[in-house]
């Protein structure tokens, strides 16, 4: 994936969670520190429904950029849904399992991106 095409992947992807007002969407580059991924894209909802909406609306936007997901979990209860595009995985959470996990905090050592750019200003 070429590095153009990964800052346009996620912006897409924020844009999308910005979109449907996902709450504390956080940017994580993690690639000097595992090989997991490049980025995590950590954000959530306050209501199983909005976390179902926000992963269906990012999986929406790439589908229309022609990028499906390796794999997905965590519909079934929409606490966690995890979308694996390779290099990019987005977890979104409902608002408590995401203060419980505090994923945020096991990644600490990788690099806070500025988002502010993709996001819309109320």
């Amino acid at each position: 994936m070429a590095q153009i095409e990964q800052k346009q992947m996620l912006e897409t992807i924020i844009k999308a969670l910005d979109s449907k007002r996902a709450e504390d969407i956080q940017l994580i580059g993690i690639k000097d520190l595992t090989i997991v991924a490049d980025y995590f894209v950590i954000a959530n909802g306050t209501s199983n429904t909005q976390t179902k909406a926000l992963a269906d609306e990012v999986e929406f936007q790439l589908k229309q950029k022609g990028i499906e997901p390796i794999r997905t979990e965590g519909y079934q209860d929409a606490t966690w849904i995890v979308l694996d595009y390779g290099n990019v995985v987005v977890h979104v959470f409902y608002k408590e399992t995401r203060d419980y996990y505090k994923l945020e905090r096991l990644w600490q050592d990788g690099e806070q991106i500025d988002i502010s750019d993709y996001i819309i200003k109320e």
